[in-house]
């Protein structure tokens, strides 16, 4: 039986398991009969320990994944998928009323503005690379401001806002603010499904890579 290995830039419980679920679902379609191994790899993101943007988000899952690539190139490993999975914030204004007053707060980036938790993937063969995403979670208020303001790390923060340790390797934030409905490693696992569709799915993606330039 064919052997596909996986990296992922993590060693972090909730990111591997997300993916090893990912692939118990759409393993059979990637690559019919084949075993698939997962593995941890501690890579560097590139971006801040909280990203407070989707592109920042973007970046950091796919400057994991491209670490990876680089690291199999020097070391002669045997990867055949490189997979980058980062959490973090998307800030988005929003938009009150149409009175010259919150008109010129939206514009001057000053107005009302909602915060949001999500969780990136990127996966490549080496050769190109695609993105998934979660879905989205409102954060509080309190921890919005701890977060996005003060510049407290959301692992920190959002210990502090539940009142336990150690969360972001057990349900995470997700799990926190749904009651766990969404853990941490669901929503990955939802971003690494998605990441992958183009690979398990190319008769769907094929028209439009025909004249794409590859991305690693």
């Amino acid at each position: 039986m064919k052997k596909i290995i996986i990296a992922v830039g993590s060693k972090r419980g909730p990111k591997l398991n997300a993916v090893t679920a990912a692939l118990a679902e759409c393993g059979a379609l990637l690559a019919p009969d084949a075993e698939f191994e997962v593995v941890g790899v501690e890579v560097e993101s590139g971006v801040s320990h909280t990203p407070l943007t989707r592109q920042e988000l973007m970046l950091g899952a796919r400057q994991r994944a491209q670490a990876l690539v680089s690291m199999a190139q020097e070391q002669g490993q045997g990867w055949n998928y490189f997979a980058g999975l980062e959490g973090g914030l998307d800030i988005v204004k929003e938009e009150s009323g149409i009175d010259a007053t919150s008109l010129n707060l939206f514009a001057s980036g000053l107005g009302p503005r909602r915060i949001f938790l999500e969780s990136w993937a990127y996966v490549t063969d080496g050769k190109r690379g695609h993105y998934g995403r979660s879905g989205s979670i409102e954060l509080p208020e309190a921890l919005s401001r701890e977060v996005a303001e003060k510049g407290v790390e959301l692992s920190v923060a959002i210990d502090r806002f539940a009142g336990a340790a150690g969360i972001r390797d057990a349900q995470g934030a997700w799990g926190v603010l749904s009651s766990n409905l969404i853990t941490r490693q669901e929503a990955f696992r939802v971003a690494v499904v998605a990441a992958l569709a183009p690979f398990y799915n190319e008769r769907m993606y094929r028209p439009a890579a025909l004249g794409a330039t590859a991305v690693v």
